[in-house]
């Protein structure tokens, strides 16, 4: 759960959204929060989980997929109001975080429709992936804070925010029970996120409204331990939540290609 402390980190991270297009150095930031770089950093961190450059930098990219699915702007010039004044570094930064490259990701509206319809006409998936008795698996229990009618997708990742493919993940029919199994020993980041039946593509693009969850504290994976249950509890986003980057679609396609093999993009 992440902290409550620190509010006054809320007013800077109003202020980068506010001026996101402008550089946003670590020290302006510092002394917008009337803090010391070192200090702010780890207040910073604390409250969000991730540095306060690396929190921009992802907030950076969530506004060039906006511009990618809402505008007519080149890919250069996406990557240009973003700050980046390398076409090839914006496409690399992008592709490694969203999962697909930005032309990828501005023409997969009608793939995402398509995903959402297979899933929907799965049956019985709830039964598709039994626990097994090893150790090396997470586990736990699916809440909502709201009322939600579709699925969920859940995975670990290796930073505490959801960009780039889950090293583990998968997606589960309704709220209930998970289990991730196979789980190599490390350190890992609890991330989910509700996708309704009714969402657009557009929406499942830009999450920007879903229910989410994440674990800002890490969960470390040791051989011959088990792992405790997890309680995940989906809520509306939060100012301190970074934007969810990797692409959903993707994800939703990756499932339906374990579980459906004859499953083309």
């Amino acid at each position: 759960m992440v902290t409550d402390r620190y509010t006054e980190i809320d007013e800077v991270i109003a202020y980068i959204h506010e001026h996101i297009y402008e550089p946003l150095p670590l020290s302006r930031l510092a002394g917008y929060a009337g803090y010391s770089n070192f200090h702010f950093t780890r207040i910073f961190k604390e409250r969000t989980g991730l540095s306060p450059l690396y929190y921009a930098s992802a907030h950076r990219l969530q506004k060039a997929k906006d511009l990618l699915l809402q505008t007519n702007l080149s890919i250069r010039d996406v990557g240009l109001e973003i700050g980046q004044q390398s076409l090839g570094t914006f496409t690399s930064r992008f592709t490694e975080r969203v999962g697909v490259t930005p032309a990828e990701f501005r023409n997969s509206a009608l793939q995402a429709d398509q995903q959402l319809l297979a899933l929907k006409k799965l049956d019985g998936w709830r039964s598709l992936y039994l626990p097994d008795q090893r150790h090396d698996r997470i586990e736990g229990s699916i809440h909502a804070e709201a009322d939600f009618d579709g699925f969920v997708l859940i995975g670990l990742f290796a930073k505490p925010i959801p960009e780039g493919l889950p090293l583990y993940g998968t997606l589960v029919s309704s709220l209930g029970e998970f289990c991730l199994t196979g789980v190599k020993p490390g350190t890992y980041y609890l991330m989910a996120t509700s996708i309704s039946w009714s969402m657009s593509a557009k929406d499942m693009l830009l999450p920007h409204a879903t229910l989410r969850t994440r674990s800002k504290e890490p969960i470390v994976v040791t051989p011959h331990f088990p792992v405790p249950r997890q309680k995940v509890t989906l809520h509306s986003p939060r100012a301190d939540d970074p934007p969810i980057l990797i692409s959903l679609p993707l994800l939703m396609n990756n499932f339906l290609k374990q579980i459906m093999p004859s499953h083309k993009d």
